[in-house]
């Protein structure tokens, strides 16, 4: 095999009289030094990228990269002898050429082709969730603050239905917060909440959300020391640009947050493969532009190596650019000004051969055939060489779906995202807040119609047996008057003697007169 344990073998060159046939590698050490491949559609990119993957994996490296045509699902199956490939491994003198599977883990953000990929809001952050709902400087600022509020009262911001009610909560509370944070204007509100909607319709809200990825995960090994090859179904994402792009550069800072320092490794932690790379920067404002610098910059020294892919070295900033020290360069045209550009920054980027021009044998390259510079000893670039890249050992081409699930079904990770976990946040935390805030107001409603009813008085009175109705007490005492003070209910003996011989002779008077009246009556009936 030409992989061997301090090296990648990436193809074969040879010398302008065809005599000499050299070996051209990449150095694991200065792997992590980042790099690039670029060229026009179906040069050979995909496959660049294929046979780098395997060598990693191969190292012990574990890698990230999106398939974002469907074809590098292959990678997981063992390659098939054909024609070409034989021809393509006999020509640089590949012996053994040896036919071989990876281990892979399928991602997918909408779940449907791998396992589920999920961040939080609150990971996401404001700039890079500004990025995605493409916000002006004025609702940015009342993103910051969305967040600021969220920080300091507690609230956890895990999914849009927590950000979407963070922002109910901003409005209902504008002129306060406006007097603490800054101004909240209802227009800006407005202009997020709608973008909030447009996101949700493209898919985003199967992103955000819980279990949210471990790090880890994507920097698993086997038993037998290969590293997984995580391969991230795009196909569907590439739908949507702004979220493919956003996502990888959340990805990129998280490995840069959470990963240790460890200097320069004799081989990379991981390595991470950026395809379309032009969606990232294409119409991002600077300080996103400055915050890729940084990360490519300084993340190096977490020990991992990021490679962009993407058809002209124009599509990349000139500050990353620089940054990019291992290049392999495909075929470009150069039919108009901006195509010719194109090919003159990209040979000019080389440290030139004195036996081709580089600006001539880039518009000559054939299919599988590229210009190959990588860094040598002390991180020096190596002299461009036109350079036959290797087959892979890998299948060429998409795995079948049965084939997919069963890889899926066998992965490390299978069960542990699969499912949705919606704990107690921001959406929950605001609505039990405002459940609380309401019924405390029913309560003091309440008492006031009560305090009102006791107030006006009761339309209801008591018999006073003097001869005069008389008010409720409650009346009474709300009236303001002083009540009438009843006599005494104490009698002398003779008044009660008095009173009972009234009573005793008013009975039997009564009842002679009954009887007289009855006796009359039965008389007559007679």
């Amino acid at each position: 095999m030409w992989d061997v344990v301090d090296r990648i073998f990436l193809g074969a060159s040879r010398n302008p009289d065809d005599s000499f046939l050299k070996q051209e590698f990449m150095s694991l050490r200065y792997a992590n030094r980042h790099g690039l491949i670029t060229g026009a559609t179906g040069t050979g990119k995909t496959v660049s990228l294929q046979i780098l993957a395997e060598s990693f994996s191969n190292a012990g490296v574990p890698v990230f990269c999106a398939d974002v045509k469907g074809d590098l699902s292959g990678i997981a199956a063992k390659g098939e002898a054909k024609d070409f490939l034989l021809k393509r491994a006999e020509t640089i003198k590949l012996d053994p050429y040896e036919f071989q599977e990876f281990p892979v883990i399928f991602w997918d953000l909408f779940g449907e082709k791998g396992h589920p990929i999920r961040a939080t809001i609150s990971e996401m952050g404001p700039l890079l969730l500004s990025r995605l709902m493409n916000l002006s400087d004025a609702q940015e600022g009342v993103l910051n603050i969305a967040f600021e509020i969220a920080d300091d009262e507690g609230l956890l911001l895990l999914d849009l239905k927590d950000l979407r009610s963070m922002l109910v909560h901003l409005g209902e509370n504008a002129k306060e917060i406006s007097s603490r944070y800054g101004n909240v204007h209802s227009a800006s509100l407005g202009a997020i909440q709608r973008s909030l909607l447009v996101l949700e319709r493209e898919g985003a809200e199967h992103f955000f959300g819980e279990p949210a990825l471990d790090i880890k995960d994507l920097m698993r090994t086997t038993r037998d020391g290969l590293g997984a090859i995580n391969v991230l179904a795009a196909d569907k994402l590439m739908m949507n640009p702004r979220l493919y792009a956003t996502f990888l550069l959340w990805l990129l800072s998280e490995l840069f947050e959470e990963l240790p320092e460890v200097g320069d490794p004799e081989k990379p932690k991981l390595v991470f493969f950026f395809d379309e790379a032009h969606l990232l920067f294409d119409e991002a404002p600077k300080i996103l532009i400055e915050r890729v610098e940084q990360v490519v910059r300084l993340i190096r020294s977490k020990g991992v190596g990021v490679f962009f892919v993407t058809q002209n070295p124009l599509d990349v900033p000139d500050t990353v650019l620089s940054q990019l020290g291992n290049r392999v360069q495909h075929a470009l045209r150069a039919y108009t000004p901006r195509e010719q550009k194109a090919v003159k920054v990209a040979a000019d980027t080389f440290r030139p051969n004195p036996d081709f021009d580089c600006y001539e044998a880039i518009t000559q390259l054939g299919v599988g055939e590229a210009l190959v510079s990588t860094l040598e000893a002390k991180g020096v670039p190596g002299i461009v060489q036109r350079t036959l890249i290797r087959p892979p050992s890998s299948r060429l081409g998409p795995l079948e779906d049965d084939e997919r699930k069963e890889l899926i079904k066998l992965s490390p990770v299978a069960g542990l995202y699969d499912e949705t976990v919606d704990r107690e946040s921001a959406a929950e935390m605001l609505k039990a807040r405002a459940e609380k805030a309401a019924d405390a107001a029913e309560r003091e409603k309440l008492q006031e119609e009560k305090e009102d009813r006791a107030e006006s008085g009761s339309r209801w009175t008591l018999p006073d047996f003097d001869g005069e109705d008389r008010p409720t007490k409650s009346s009474r005492s709300r009236s303001g008057s002083t009540p009438k003070r009843r006599s005494s209910n104490r009698q002398s003996v003779g008044e009660a003697a008095m009173k009972s011989l009234a009573r005793s002779v008013s009975t039997q008077l009564g009842r002679a007169l009954v009887r007289g009246i009855l006796g009359s009556l039965k008389k007559s009936l007679r």
